[in-house]
């Protein structure tokens, strides 16, 4: 396969992650601020720092406000990380591997962007919210649905479930991450009935709620709910989880291609922390800090990735 059409499905189905993702980072600090004594404007400076954005707003922006920071993620053409943008780009790359997209995805993908252009020409308001986040998860699950119901288990298969992964996985340890920008008015919080109200709000920002309820009998704590989101194989949005289909996916490339990659070694050390870290362990030693590590780990997968398949030749 050309590098520039494994790149275009991998960054395709970064994309359509990363906007549903980022609508659900949204969701999440919403819910978030509905538990907060507080209403300052500045609750939402913690859900743009786990965007990676917030330098980025400030340039843009003399001064942070509610309406302002959910504007940004959601609709403004400056950050390449909105909403908005992500669907641009996502049906840009689709564009660019047209041939390589069954009829199927490309209709899903292409009408999802008519809607959301349509959905997000004019500011959204507090009261359409909610529903505005929906339409973007179910256009989201659609394009995600398309494609895993009529492709063939090939390489392109591989490539574009390899980045939707790599963006999922990113994401959630980044809506986990807001609880320790956001939700504790004070230490001495933890432990209580509101933080475990925001442990919740979590859970239901992933669309996690009801899983978590089988796999742990509805008893909300923080270390069973940090262990489900990280730890649990089974939770289809947890770290772990990402881990085993990337390790999966790349294992194909390999059979594939014939050839073992740094790529490969580095998404199978991540897998073996994931399954040999106790949550207790983690928690211990800072929930926020191995997210970051985890974050960095990620990352340095994607260009490796990149740079093994030569998606740019």
């Amino acid at each position: 396969m050309l590098g520039r059409t494994a790149n275009g499905l991998y960054w395709m189905f970064r994309y359509i992650e990363r906007a549903e993702n980022i609508a659900r980072l949204i969701d999440a600090g919403l819910r978030m601020s509905l538990t907060r004594s507080s209403t300052g404007d500045d609750n939402w400076d913690g859900v743009l720092q786990s965007a990676g954005v917030r330098e980025a707003y400030d340039e843009g922006h003399n001064k942070l406000t509610n309406a302002d920071a959910i504007d940004y993620l959601l609709r403004d053409r400056t950050n390449p990380s909105s909403v908005m943008s992500c669907i641009d780009s996502g049906r840009n790359n689709a564009r660019m591997v047209r041939t390589a997209l069954t009829r199927e995805t490309w209709e899903a993908t292409n009408e999802c962007w008519i809607d959301l252009k349509s959905l997000l020409e004019k500011r959204v308001k507090a009261a359409e919210m909610p529903e505005v986040i929906d339409v973007i998860k179910r256009r989201a699950g659609l394009i995600r649905g398309a494609f895993h119901g009529s492709t063939l288990r090939n390489e392109l298969y591989n490539f574009a479930r390899i980045g939707t992964f790599i963006e999922r996985a990113d994401n959630t340890s980044r809506i986990l991450d807001v609880k320790y920008y956001v939700l504790l008015p004070s230490v001495s919080a933890v432990g209580s009935s509101l933080d475990n109200v925001q442990w919740e709000s979590i859970l239901r920002s992933v669309s996690a709620h009801r899983a978590y309820s089988w796999a742990y009998d509805g008893e909300y704590r923080a270390m069973n709910i940090a262990d489900f989101l990280t730890l649990n194989v089974q939770m289809p949005r947890s770290l772990a989880y990402c881990y085993e289909k990337i390790v999966s996916n790349l294992g194909y490339l390999a059979q594939d291609y014939e050839e073992r990659l740094p790529a490969h070694d580095t998404a199978d050390s991540i897998r073996t922390t994931l399954q040999t870290r106790a949550i207790r362990d983690i928690m211990d030693q800072g929930l926020h800090e191995f997210l970051e590590d985890f974050v960095s780990r990620n990352n340095k997968l994607g260009a490796e990735i990149s740079d093994g398949y030569r998606f740019y030749v």
